[in-house]
């Protein structure tokens, strides 16, 4: 009777030594990106426009698109962050500025197979006469943030961010980010030659 007793006595202090916390599983572990906060130079190329870029970016490339210069794409390339921001400027004639603010409209609506939401805001500097929309696109669409600015008169630009990878939108979103800025302060530096 006493044996019982005691095993009785040992299993119920075992069981109760015994329980402790679930075992968890340790989460997983994401790579960390910084970035150096960005340094802005002006760009005064041989362009209808003078803006500010961050000097991450490695110099800009001037595409041709058109003999009579009325339409050419400049490239601002960040190898570091494996992206790039397309610039398409467009010389603003009498009849193509309806079509052309629509192209770069429908250009963003493009995505929304890939994108899980996309939202544009508005942009107006009276004083330097840009105006325009800035699109962000979230999802695992290719770019993440277009815009397009114009003065209504003589100039149009239309820009995009692409990234040299599959779009993957957890592991482009530091990058993306990051280019986001400056693609804002691409279009609050723009004056219009």
């Amino acid at each position: 009777m006493i044996k019982s007793k005691i095993f009785v006595f040992s299993l119920v202090l075992l069981l109760c030594f015994s329980c402790g916390n679930d075992p968890v599983p340790k989460p997983k572990g994401f790579l960390r990106l910084d970035y150096p906060p960005a340094a802005y130079e002006k760009i005064d190329a041989d362009l209808p426009f003078i803006f500010e870029k961050n000097t991450l970016a490695k110099g800009i490339k001037k595409v041709k698109m058109d003999p009579n210069n009325r339409s050419f794409g400049v490239n601002i390339d960040y190898p570091t962050l494996k992206g790039t921001i397309y610039l398409t400027y467009i010389k603003v004639t009498e009849d193509n500025l309806i079509p052309l603010i629509r192209d770069a409209q429908n250009l963003t609506q493009e995505h929304t197979l890939k994108a899980d939401v996309i939202e544009g805001d508005f942009y107006e500097n009276k004083d330097h006469k840009v105006y325009g929309m800035f699109y962000e696109i979230g999802g695992n669409a290719a770019s993440q943030s277009q815009f397009y600015v114009t003065d209504s008169i003589n100039h149009f630009l239309n820009g995009s961010l692409y990234f040299y990878a599959k779009p993957n939108y957890d592991s482009i979103l530091p990058a993306a980010y990051y280019l986001k800025k400056d693609i804002k302060h691409i279009m609050e530096t723009l004056r219009w030659k």
